[in-house]
């Protein structure tokens, strides 16, 4: 079978809500006063992180629904492990606090105005920073909701990279591959391919790079390939050759730490707090995965961490 319709209006969904929420914070730039970047900015970052967050938070709602209508309930595990989107709000892909990630914008901003740019222009670099950072940390909870989600489900043995003819040249060389559920999902900025959940009934069979590339125009291949890169595929290259496939891509909490950990959520009154006692670092999701010894492992460290309850 191909993507389901229910697996591609979920990434469609998660797209426009990311792309909501970069354009509400967008509107919160503009009232930045020129005259004044840094404490203006301060002024609007509450509002900025509150926007965001609640982009996350709907982002993570999202998982359940679409996991549930795609592969039904667990009638014989009435108490199965849920989901807690609270959980997944209030930091980067990294882990790193938003508050802080949200700061960068301006001082993007300032850097340039020091260095002589126009105003204008380093305005409108530090909005592209910000509407990269927000459309990112929304798709990234999104798809952590849906890889926390699936773990938790048995019946669940991976899931399907599903990539539309549009996206870039390095997802779409990874299109319709299988991973285990355990497995990071590589992206980059501004990424919006998702994941379909694969199961003993329910193996989809997305479009395969090949395909994908068969469906796009030419104008559509030069814009993703490039004038050489176009001609070499016409000439029958391969494009596991004419694009590296892991250029550019990370998973999500993959930023050069030992160990991906947030403080998010651990204070007395936080739902991972009070099952870490404010003692053990939280990890995040794409972290449990990496040192889990098996699936159960990694569905009790969810648990704990307040990722599922």
């Amino acid at each position: 079978m191909s993507p389901s319709p229910q697996a591609l209006a979920h990434i469609e969904a998660r797209r426009r809500l990311a792309l909501a929420t970069a354009l509400a914070t967008h509107r919160l730039w503009r009232q930045v006063d020129h005259g004044n970047l840094h404490q203006s900015w301060l002024g609007l970052a509450g509002n900025v992180l509150a926007v965001t967050m609640g982009g996350q938070l709907a982002a993570a709602q999202m998982t359940a629904p679409w996991l549930t209508g795609l592969l039904g309930a667990d009638e014989d595990r009435p108490d199965a492990d849920t989901v807690v989107p609270q959980a997944f709000t209030g930091v980067d892909g990294s882990g790193r606090p938003l508050a802080g990630v949200l700061m960068a914008p301006i001082w993007t901003a300032l850097r340039l105005v020091t260095q002589g740019r126009p105003l204008v222009q380093a305005m409108a670099a530090g909005q592209g920073l910000l509407d990269a950072i927000v459309a990112t940390a929304v798709a990234d909870t999104g798809r952590a909701a849906d890889a926390v989600a699936m773990t938790a489900k048995p019946t669940v043995t991976g899931y399907i990279r599903v990539v539309e003819a549009g996206a870039c040249d390095r997802c779409i060389v990874l299109a319709g591959n299988e991973y285990h559920t355990d497995k990071a999902f590589l992206r980059h900025p501004r990424c919006h391919c998702g994941m379909e959940p694969v199961t003993r009934e329910h193996r989809p069979k997305p479009a395969s790079p090949k395909e994908l590339v068969a469906q796009m125009s030419d104008a559509q291949k030069r814009k993703t390939f490039g004038e050489a890169g176009t001609k070499a595929l016409a000439a029958g290259a391969d494009l596991g050759q004419v694009v590296n496939a892991r250029r550019g891509m990370q998973s999500a909490t993959v930023f050069g730490r030992k160990l991906q950990v947030t403080s998010e959520g651990t204070t007395r009154r936080g739902f991972a707090g009070k099952r870490l006692r404010n003692k053990t670092p939280r990890l995040m999701p794409e972290e449990i995965f990496r040192i889990a010894d098996d699936r159960a492992h990694a569905v009790r460290l969810l648990r704990l961490h307040g990722f599922i309850a």
